[in-house]
């Protein structure tokens, strides 16, 4: 079974950084699209950014574009999630998530395209 296993949350001040890692364990890593999903208090999930194998075409939530950078190092199996200029907006719970990719078409952002998650890490911003 795949795993996915996230890490590298923590508490940063407005402006700060913080690099979020999800190592993924499995054999079908490379045929995966890995998105981060995020979770606020009270709010719905949220979908961040997202990656395809191979290429690495990115996709980013209009939220997040500019200041946050997704990438893969598939020697590692772990996709990053470069988290720059941070805002009290972006406290939540920061989910890892993956589901098996054909080769054509986007990488969704959208929580329920998804099919296998992490435990997620939380990322505190004041």
């Amino acid at each position: 079974d795949v795993q996915l296993v996230e890490s590298g949350g923590g508490s940063v001040q407005a402006g700060g950084s913080l690099r979020l890692s999800c190592a993924s364990s499995g054999s079908i890593y490379d045929t995966m699209c890995v998105g981060w999903v995020r979770r606020a208090p009270g709010k719905d999930r949220e979908g961040v950014a997202a990656i395809t194998p191979g290429r690495g075409r990115r996709y980013y939530g209009d939220s997040v574009k500019g200041r946050f950078t997704i990438s893969r190092d598939d020697n590692q199996r772990t996709i990053y999630l470069q988290m720059n200029s941070l805002k009290p907006d972006d406290t939540a719970t920061y989910y890892c998530a993956a589901r098996t990719w054909f080769g054509t078409g986007a990488c969704r952002l959208e929580e329920s395209w998804y099919t296998l998650w992490g435990q997620g890490t939380q990322v505190t911003v004041s």
